[in-house]
């Protein structure tokens, strides 16, 4: 069907709003048609249903591709205002992130996609916030007041598989003693969550595959077609392209599925995060534990900012977790898992550098640049903390006068207070420091 006229962008022929109304008029002559029998009707109404949810796809891709193109003509920004940029927008984040480039461009691309009900495929190492960024989508979407289904696809036994995604009638296997809903039904108007999609059998990805070609599922033990309307984002840690190569994924269900491809970069390549998730865990796990956050030492902190983290976001959770339950008020190194704590008689550099992968002959002089790096920014990030401190102490904890004073937004400032892990309210009851103007 030929819908916009080669050369001419933005001149339909046919314009998507024309196109629907007269397919909505099909749909209208086909439910009240008297010479078809009503099976007929049905038949032709999932067709034009089909059709519909087509051009609906289409719609949504083009505006979709056209911002993206008006965004890449824009004036650069710096990476600070990128993230300022997002969350003066209402994007709606549960949690912290910092001015990875490679993460700013994920977040953007999920902001435009979360409208649309197009596919969402989300890829990236073990830990690095998959689901996180799927509930972002969800949550940033039309269908936020709709259900959210988490399914993980790993977890399922292959004999399970369909009645666990599409549900089963009563009798239709051993132990099914009644009807019951599947992932997909449940997930009806809302959206659906398929985590570790790669670890899907070739048996579910054909069902699946059906499923995001005719909206339709049907229950085990049952020919009755089941109309869903459902949005689907998944994810994986592998490289899905390469086992579609292998013959282990099917190629067609690999481009259904990536119609928005969102990559996430390792907590490695997000070091100026690492603080941020410090604070908001800590006040996590302090909530969960029903106790003040915990404090770190300086030797424990400069090696929790230099460790590799192979386990990504989800390590560096479990870690502070951890130290909030084993510790009291203070954390040190020897709260740490056994097999990442360092040796107790080096020294804070030693430790870190001990928590670094081993650098080659001929990457020394790489890992020395890396390390001059990192004490330039050790040594900024502690000025800045030396200088929030001073002020809120002299303001007596007070954010909104110490913004006033630095002349500064009071969520950037916020912000900066979570990622030194400085808590206003400790500053509240300690009297000005003599010296200080008193105001």
């Amino acid at each position: 069907m030929k819908i916009l006229t080669p050369g001419l962008r933005g001149s339909p022929v046919i314009s998507y709003a024309g196109l629907l109304e007269k397919i909505e008029i099909l749909r209208s002559t086909l439910r009240w048609a008297p010479t078809l029998a009503r099976p007929e009707i049905e038949k032709l109404l999932r067709q034009a249903n089909a059709v519909r949810d087509e051009v609906m796809q289409l719609s949504h891709k083009e505006r979709f591709v056209e911002a993206a193109a008006a965004e890449s003509v824009r004036v650069e920004r710096t990476p600070g205002a990128r993230r300022r940029a997002l969350l003066e927008r209402s994007f709606v984040f549960e949690g912290a992130f910092g001015d990875n480039p490679q993460l700013l461009e994920a977040l953007e691309i999920a902001e435009k996609a979360a409208p649309t009900d197009l596919p969402v495929l989300i890829d990236g190492e073990s830990g690095t916030g998959k689901e996180l960024m799927a509930k972002v989508i969800h949550a940033n979407g039309s269908r936020s007041d709709k259900p959210y289904i988490s399914v993980n696809c790993g977890a399922i036994p292959d004999n399970l598989l369909e009645s666990e995604l599409f549900g089963h009638r009563k009798g239709a296997f051993t132990g099914a003693v009644s009807d019951r809903k599947g992932k997909f039904e449940s997930a009806h108007t809302g959206t659906i969550f398929l985590d570790e999609i790669g670890e899907l059998p070739l048996s579910g990805q054909v069902k699946l595959l059906r499923v995001l070609e005719s909206h339709e599922i049907q229950r085990v033990g049952s020919d009755e077609p089941i109309a869903v309307d459902t949005r689907i984002v998944a994810a994986t840690n592998r490289n899905l392209r390469r086992l579609s190569e292998e013959g282990r994924f099917r190629e067609d269900l690999f481009y259904r599925l990536g119609v928005i491809h969102v990559t996430l970069p390792p907590l490695r390549e997000r070091r100026d995060e690492i603080p941020l998730l410090f604070a908001f865990f800590g006040d996590e796990a302090a909530a969960a534990l029903k106790r003040r956050p915990v404090r770190m030492t300086p030797r424990l902190r400069e090696f929790l900012l230099r460790y590799p983290y192979p386990g990504n976001i989800r390590e560096l959770r479990n870690i502070i977790y951890r130290i909030s339950c084993l510790a009291g008020e203070t954390a040190d190194l020897q709260h740490l898992p056994a097999d990442i704590r360092p040796d107790a008689t080096q020294s804070a550099p030693a430790n870190a550098a001990a928590a670094l992968p081993a650098a080659s002959d001929a990457s020394a002089a790489t890992a020395a640049s890396i390390s001059l790096s990192d004490a330039k920014r050790a040594a900024s990030d502690e000025a800045e903390r030396l200088f929030l401190e001073r002020g809120l102490q002299q303001v007596g904890g007070t954010v909104a006068e110490l913004a006033r004073r630095c002349d500064m937004n009071r969520s950037h400032l916020q912000t900066l207070l979570k990622k030194h892990g400085i808590r206003s309210k400790d500053f509240r009851h300690r009297p000005p420091s003599r010296g200080d103007d008193g105001r």
